[in-house]
């Protein structure tokens, strides 16, 4: 047996000959652009979750705070404990809450739910600042949190509307504090005042900054939307394009047998034409027929593909079927066939299908194998497709053809068709798997093609959908 060691099977494609077409490339790959109103309520549970979480994380630190400074802001009450949980509690149910929508949230939850959330911190630090009862209370902290979220999720109204809420709060809180517990201290005023003002900087320049990402990302949108529209238009060129090659090379091949059967048929019915010469005439029409007839076959093979009858086939028996059909062509051409493959691998394909497609590989790698020369099969299992792979010993494809060789009537070959490679690779993405040529040096030229391993029920439905 003989064996043509040339394939490097630790790279799964070393030679790309030709992708697929380009328009069923780019239809497959292409993703529908969501609108940024979509985008935005996609990213809107993430978002509050993260500040969910931030306000359980200053939640804990100011009891941590107020624990450890409890020498000058006094042993944390179990009210204040428990006001504590509470919020935290709260908010651990809106993370549970957030988490746990299938549904995506629409624009008028998102708000109510901000809306909320805000009046929830507002209402938690009011009610600490009282049960704490002091003027340089710690827990007004919380207030920069509903600062963030408007400024993160609103316009500049509501933002400016939530900074003079959080500011109408602080200085009431001092004011209402001295009045129970006088005299006045200005300091604590400047100090509120300190905070209002970095309230204000942190909410405006927030804002800004989200302002300006949100208009760089609706330009982004934008500007997706445009290529998405351009890249339709052009798949829908390139479709059309591809129609059109397609109409120019069945013309192409139907306009000489047809002129052939023509001048024959033109030929014999002259009167003064010998009867050898007519006879002549009528079997080249005939023979041209024969190729006419031949030649629509396999565009409709290509053109039309039948859905696979799936079963289950020992590989071991595809290849061996396989060498013994074209034996007599490559004795006729001093090549020998050779094929190596575990005995008990099996697949679910279509066997007809799948024989015509080899024979097609093999028979090409006859006809393009030195003389004398070898041909080696091998199949073997690999991340969950069997792969086949048909190696000659021959001259590599040139490099002018070889982008083109899986072009339907593109043919190097005198007198084919054309139409023989892309069927095969056809064959192969019906079950599938694909074509491709592996390996293109000189003495070892080898095609490989992948046949999915998956069960019956999930093989048709793949063929439903390529089909």
């Amino acid at each position: 047996m003989t064996n043509i060691m040339c394939l490097d099977h630790s790279q799964s494609r070393a030679v790309e000959a030709y992708p697929q077409d380009a328009a069923a490339f780019a239809t497959k790959t292409m993703h529908k652009i969501p609108s940024l109103e979509v985008f935005e309520a996609h990213s809107f549970r993430r978002q509050q979750t993260a500040f969910c979480v931030l306000t359980l994380f200053v939640l804990g630190l100011l009891l941590l705070l107020h624990t450890f400074f409890h020498s000058l802001l006094g042993e944390p009450s179990i009210s204040v404990i428990v006001i504590l949980g509470i919020g935290f509690s709260l908010k651990f149910l809106e993370i549970v809450w957030l988490q746990g929508r299938t549904d995506e949230i629409g624009e008028k939850t998102a708000k109510r739910e901000t809306f909320l959330s805000v009046a929830m911190i507002f209402i938690l630090a009011g009610w600490l600042a009282v049960l704490t009862d002091r003027d340089d209370n710690p827990y007004f902290v919380l207030l920069a949190i509903p600062i963030l979220q408007c400024a993160y999720y609103c316009g500049l109204k509501s933002t400016a509307v939530t900074i003079a809420a959080s500011i109408t709060m602080m200085f009431w809180w001092t004011e209402h504090f001295f009045a129970l517990h006088p005299p006045r201290r200005p300091t604590e005023y400047l100090e509120t005042g300190m905070i209002s003002i970095i309230y204000v900087l942190i909410g405006i320049l927030v804002w800004l900054l989200v302002h300006q990402l949100k208009q760089q990302q609706s330009r982004l949108y934008e500007s997706m939307a445009t290529l998405h529209a351009t890249r339709e238009q052009l798949v829908d060129e390139e479709k059309l394009a591809a129609v059109g090659r397609l109409a120019s090379g069945i013309a192409h091949e139907i306009r000489n047998p047809v002129a052939m059967i023509s001048s024959s048929l033109a030929t014999a019915a002259n009167s003064n034409l010998g009867e050898a010469d007519r006879e002549e005439m009528i079997q080249i029409a005939a023979r041209e027929a024969s190729r006419l007839g031949q030649l629509t076959t396999e565009f409709l093979t290509y053109a039309r593909p039948v859905a696979p009858q799936l079963s289950s086939v020992l590989v071991n028996d595809l290849l061996s079927y396989t060498v013994d059909a074209v034996k007599a062509h490559a004795a006729g051409r001093s090549v020998e066939v050779s094929y190596a493959c575990s005995e008990d691998l099996t697949i679910q394909v279509d066997s007809a299908q799948v024989q015509g497609a080899l024979l097609n590989l093999v028979l090409n790698a006859i006809d393009s194998s030195y003389s004398p020369g070898a041909i080696a099969l091998e199949a073997a299992q690999k991340d969950g497709q069997v792969q086949i792979n048909v190696q000659n010993t021959g001259e590599p494809i040139a490099d002018a053809d070889l982008p083109r060789i899986f072009e339907p009537f593109y043919s190097a070959k005198p007198g084919g068709t054309g139409l023989g490679l892309p069927i095969a690779r056809r064959v192969a993405e019906v079950h599938g798997g694909d074509l491709w040529v592996s390996s293109n040096q000189k003495g070892c030229v080898a095609f490989s093609m992948t046949l999915s391993a998956i069960s019956t029920e999930n093989r048709n439905e793949t063929s439903r959908k390529e089909l």
